[in-house]
């Protein structure tokens, strides 16, 4: 199966992201499963790396690179990105600059798409 998760939230201050990486983090383990998020709208600053949280926090940079361990990719809309001020080189390990159109061919190329 494959699974495409779409993240519009911010990455502190709801748990919709957190939900959404927690869910596709499970699922990317399951065997045969493949997964790709998508992140946009506000959830595009949850890939930038060097985040630095109070103990007992989740930290969304760690929960991103666990899921883009899993053999999943992890995609940031470029023009949420642009908005926002964040450069390619801001992002962490395992989450690269994408495009609408991208998420076009990922939509298409998946059986399930979830959206948070």
């Amino acid at each position: 199966m494959k699974t495409l998760f779409i993240l519009n939230d911010a990455p502190y201050g709801t748990e919709r992201s957190y939900n959404g990486l927690r869910l596709a983090g499970s699922l990317a383990k399951l065997e045969g499963e493949q997964v790709k998020v998508f992140l946009m709208g506000d959830a595009a600053s949850c890939p930038k790396k060097g985040q630095k949280l109070p103990q007992g926090y989740y930290n969304i940079e760690i929960m991103i690179k666990n899921v883009a361990r899993l053999n999943s990719e992890v995609g940031v809309c470029g023009s949420c990105m642009d908005a926002r001020g964040i450069t390619e080189p801001e992002l962490m390990e395992g989450a690269k600059r994408s495009t609408l159109d991208e998420l076009t061919n990922w939509t298409l190329w998946s059986d399930k798409v979830i959206v948070f």
